[in-house]
Parts: structure tokens; C-alpha cells; sequence
């Protein structure tokens, strides 16, 4: 009796442990509970309802939206203008980044006052900075009067019947809004890279070129990756200068989504238009991953 009392009581202590041990919450799990109560409400149940949102028709779930929203007569030209602008603004606004980042790490005088210039945009929001823009395009703005007093113009840069110039006073805001953004990550991404790696090159006779294509670039991956990943997904959110600047006349993918929801009063459409560019992004997001992976760490095992 008392040896069985003993081996329940043995084994009972034995299996009372680890079961209260499991029981107890592990510090890991409350630890990351938080981010994942947060990305579950602010990300995942807003992302599920927009998808149902697309589907939704009155009499259930079908297609009726996705066709309302290609046979509009602006999605055709709003994809053009946003894959236009896209393929126009990355190469543009990289190699302006890289050239400052390169200038910055150059150490010259007053380095930090030009850092701080050259970041002031980030922190103006998309409208205002559209609004500034406007004043400086517009037909009687600050251009027009410069270039009065030289004798040319005025010209229209916002017209609607000139939309080579329309789309360069969009580039030329979008460029100096948003490359700021992208010079930040590179310069942070300059911060990690040994000095040696260049040090070692200069030693060995390469020049800036080569220097820049077998040293910077290669280590500068990662942060070139996280850059392009956020300056790609930001470019279709691109809306407010583009609104500000030409109205309707320029439309874009996410002023499209603007419209069905406010004006058209089709918030199952709006959310369509959404659907596309978040498909589109994420797509990008993994073409990016896929082409500027990293595989030595894999190599090296």
C-alpha cells in the first residue's frame, strides 16, 4: 500500500511537473502575443474583409465587381500611368540615392546639414508636398514667373493636351518626395560594410567603378533588397501629389480606388482596385526576393 502510494505519489510528482510546466505560458509566446494580436487586427481580419469585400455582390459572391472594375474606362489608362510611372521612378530615384549616399560617405564639409536637406522631404506629407509642386507648376507659378523674366513662356505644364509634360512634373515631385526615403536605407546600409572591403580594393588598384560593381553593390544587397521592396509598394500607393498636381487627368490605380469609394459610391469596387494592387505588390515583393537574394551564407554550407 504504501509502496503504490509511494509510485502514485512518484508518479504523480513526475507527471504533475512537466504537465504544469506545459501549462505554463511560455515567455516567447508572451513576448511576441502582442505583435501578433496586432498584425491579426490591424492586418489580417482589414486584408480577409477587403478580399470578401471584392467578391461581394447582392446576391451573394461572384464576379460582378471584378468586371465593373476592368471595363471602366479608366483602369486601362490608370495601369498604364502606374506601371509607367513605376518603371520611370525606381532607376531614377536609385541612382539619384546612390550618387547622394556616395557623397555623403565622402565625408564632406558639413556632411550632417546636407544629411538633414536631403531627409527634410520625408517628413512632408504626399498632398503638401503635391500642393507645393502645384504652386511651382502651375500657369501663372513660381516656373512661369522665372522663366517670364528670361523672356519664354509661359508654358503649361499641367495641361491635359501635353501629357509628356504632365508626366514629367509628376516624376520631378515624386522624385524629390519620396528619394530621400530610399537614400536613408542605403546610407544605413553603408554604415555595416567594413571599411577594409574598399580599404583592401584601393590597395589592390581598382578603380571607383570597379570598387562600386564588386564591392558596395554586392554588400549594399540586403539594403537594396528592403529599398526596393518599400519604394515599389509606396509607388503604387502613389495618389495624392499625382491629385494635386492634375486632377483626374493622370489616372492611377489608387486614385482609381479613391474614386470608386467616394465618389462612385462602390465600395465593393474600390476594394477590387485594391485587391489588384495588393496582389501586384506582393508580387513584386517576391520577384525582389527571389532576384536579390542572398545565397552565400547557402554556399558556404
Amino acid at each position: 500500500m504504501s509502496v503504490s502510494s509511494g509510485a502514485r505519489g512518484v508518479g504523480g510528482d513526475g507527471a504533475d511537473g512537466p504537465t504544469r510546466r506545459r501549462r505554463s505560458p511560455s515567455p516567447v509566446l508572451l513576448l511576441i502575443s502582442p505583435s501578433v494580436i496586432f498584425m491579426l487586427l490591424l492586418f489580417a481580419w482589414p486584408m480577409v474583409s477587403g478580399i470578401l469585400q471584392a467578391f461581394q455582390t447582392p446576391g451573394g459572391y461572384g464576379l460582378e465587381n471584378i468586371t465593373r472594375m476592368v471595363t471602366d474606362p479608366q483602369f486601362v489608362p490608370a495601369v498604364r500611368n502606374t506601371v509607367l510611372l513605376i518603371i520611370v521612378l525606381l532607376p531614377l530615384q536609385f541612382a539619384l540615392a546612390l550618387v547622394m549616399a556616395f557623397l555623403l560617405q565622402a565625408k564632406p564639409k558639413l556632411q550632417g546639414l546636407h544629411f538633414y536637406i536631403w531627409a527634410v522631404p520625408i517628413a512632408v506629407s504626399d498632398l503638401a508636398a503635391g500642393l507645393v509642386w502645384l504652386s511651382i507648376f502651375t500657369d501663372r507659378g513660381f516656373l512661369n514667373s522665372a522663366l517670364n523674366h528670361v523672356g519664354v513662356g509661359p508654358i503649361l505644364w499641367l495641361s491635359y493636351q501635353k501629357p509628356v509634360l504632365e508626366f514629367a512634373t509628376i516624376i520631378c515631385a515624386e522624385v524629390w518626395r519620396a528619394t530621400s526615403l530610399v537614400m536613408v536605407i542605403i546610407v544605413s546600409g553603408m554604415q555595416g560594410i567594413p571599411k577594409d572591403y574598399d580599404e583592401a580594393a584601393s590597395v589592390f588598384g581598382a578603380g571607383f567603378w570597379d570598387r562600386l560593381r564588386y564591392v558596395w553593390l554586392p554588400l549594399l544587397r540586403p539594403s537594396m533588397q528592403v529599398a526596393l521592396i518599400l519604394r515599389t509598394i509606396l509607388a503604387f500607393q502613389t495618389f495624392a501629389v499625382a491629385q494635386a498636381l492634375t486632377g483626374l487627368n493622370f489616372p492611377l490605380l489608387v486614385g482609381e480606388t479613391y474614386r470608386f469609394y467616394t465618389q462612385l459610391q462602390n465600395p465593393n469596387v474600390a476594394a477590387a482596385l485594391a485587391l489588384v494592387v495588393m496582389l501586384v505588390s506582393m508580387a513584386f515583393a517576391f520577384l525582389y526576393l527571389r532576384l536579390l537574394r542572398d545565397d552565400t551564407n547557402q554556399a558556404a554550407r
